[in-house]
């Protein structure tokens, strides 16, 4: 699984969750994950979460780290095991950092109590799963009460090839625990 850090800022809106985005713009073929810093401005025709979308929410931010994944040849569901595993791998990243246990996850989500910390949706395109997790830079432009990284003194580049490497580390071993197995008789 490829990674890659995008030096230049880019605007997450949402339409980045289309198939191939990541080699379209990166070169990056296959199941690869990218992280860029931007603001996050989703309108309401662009959230693919129906729920958000129902009661009338967006997506805001003055500046994020964005991670954007993509997994082939495989379903929805374990697409979100996928996104789950990325927000803990993120959450248990923070804490470390800090160097105690300040921030959770519920659900897709990371939160530093009543403080939202991040946006999260994983979606199927005709050939893949794609994830989008995106992550406060700021606590700044947003609809809600939330907490960046810089909140707690954490640079987001550095911070997001530590959790890039991490997650490539997990899918491999994933991968490699699958194969070692031999089934029972």
């Amino acid at each position: 699984m490829n990674w890659k850090f995008i030096e230049k800022s880019i605007s997450y809106t949402g339409r980045q969750l289309r198939s191939h985005w990541i080699y379209k713009n990166f070169n990056l073929l296959g199941d690869a994950i990218v992280a860029f810093t931007g603001r996050a401005k989703v309108e309401k025709d662009d959230l693919v979460d129906l729920e958000d979308e129902k009661a009338g929410f967006f997506i805001e931010s003055s500046e994020m780290l964005h991670f954007i994944v993509e997994h082939f040849g495989m379903d929805l569901e374990l697409g979100i095991h996928r996104q789950r595993l990325l927000a803990t791998i993120i959450c248990s990243e923070i804490n470390h950092q800090l160097r105690k246990n300040v921030v959770e996850r519920r659900g897709d989500n990371i939160y530093d109590g009543k403080y939202k910390i991040s946006v999260s949706i994983a979606t199927l395109s005709p050939v893949s799963v794609i994830i989008h997790e995106g992550i406060n830079v700021v606590s700044t432009g947003t609809p809600v009460k939330t907490r960046g990284l810089l909140d707690y003194g954490i640079d987001p580049r550095p911070f997001s090839e530590h959790v890039m490497r991490r997650y490539c580390k997990e899918i491999e071993e994933i991968r490699i625990a699958r194969c070692k197995v031999r089934g029972v008789k």
